[in-house]
């Protein structure tokens, strides 16, 4: 009994100097989330496209950090000439610096394409979200009304609904598109709703009585927002490209906005004459697209455990 009493006495002196006595800790297993942004630190791809894209949205907030000039001041006579010190683009038909003027298109494209993402993002996602949970007549209705907004072309109708609207905003754009690009994020939403709605701990906590509100904001929302992230990201550089399209026939942004769609449309014609007109802001429009699509790529490969 005493050679007992001495060993536990030394073990609680050991606890209370070291600790208490047991195995070692493990490494805490990462969730969902943080096993991603693991991944994503250690992807070029992501690394590139976001160093990218953060050079777009300053120069888009702040372009006199690196254009000194004023995209609307032009001088007739040197219409179509080339690059000059002090002018590394050239100008356009009017005289006007292409440099200058492709920095600040950037402005009304990130615009359109972040608050065009934002509105179709938040409208689909909310109305995808409570069909997939609720079922029933609200998620056959909401099938009904997607299919007739997927079966019109999104072309003809910027060109419809955009040639009645005269403002000169991005705000008539912005609509547009969200008008036409929920009912996506909307079936992305839907059927990830309804696959997270299935699993065991929602079972679990409506077996316990948790509300539906507390579910679906609680449970399912956060297991089912991968996806629609994914899309979304990928659907920024998209909508970035549709308003220049749009903007190139006429119906979309409109002069004195500076915009890359108006300057390619205004370089069309002079392709042969002078190509740098059409060159620089058609470049930096690929360049933007292609970083957002690179982006949405990566985001897909590190959000999706079957992809890994």
């Amino acid at each position: 009994m005493d050679l007992a009493l001495d060993e536990a006495e030394s073990v609680e002196g050991i606890e209370k100097t070291t600790g208490p006595v047991g195995p070692a800790p493990t490494e805490r297993a990462r969730s969902l989330w943080s096993d991603a942004w693991h991944q994503l630190r250690r992807n070029p791809v992501f690394v590139l496209s976001s160093l990218l894209i953060l050079f777009l949205v300053v120069i888009s907030i702040w372009p006199q950090l690196i254009a000194s000039g004023d995209p609307l001041q032009c001088d007739l006579s040197k219409s179509q000439e080339g690059a000059e010190p002090g002018h590394p683009f050239g100008f356009d038909r009017q005289g006007c610096d292409v440099y200058t003027r492709t920095v600040y298109g950037a402005r009304a494209s990130i615009t359109v394409g972040v608050c065009a993402t934002l509105g179709a993002t938040l409208l689909g996602s909310a109305l995808g979200g409570l069909a997939g949970f609720f079922g029933g007549w609200s998620d056959s209705l909401l099938s009904r009304v997607a299919d007739i907004f997927f079966g019109i072309p999104v072309v003809l109708g910027g060109l419809v609904f955009l040639s009645v609207v005269t403002s000169t905003t991005v705000w008539p754009v912005v609509g547009f598109i969200v008008l036409l690009g929920w009912p996506q994020i909307a079936r992305i939403a839907r059927g990830s709703v309804i696959t997270a709605k299935q699993n065991d701990y929602v079972q679990a906590a409506r077996a316990l009585g948790a509300g539906n509100g507390r579910m679906l904001l609680r449970h399912v929302a956060p297991n089912a927002v991968a996806p629609v992230i994914v899309v979304a990201t990928i659907a920024l550089g998209t909508y970035i490209a549709l308003e220049a399209t749009l903007s190139f026939l006429g119906v979309g942004l409109r002069p004195p906005t500076v915009s890359w769609g108006i300057d390619i449309s205004n370089a069309a014609p002079q392709i042969r004459n002078a190509p740098h007109m059409l060159l620089w802001p058609a470049g930096a429009l690929s360049l933007t697209v292609l970083a957002f699509i690179m982006l949405g790529d990566a985001v897909r490969d590190a959000l999706d455990p079957k992809l890994r």
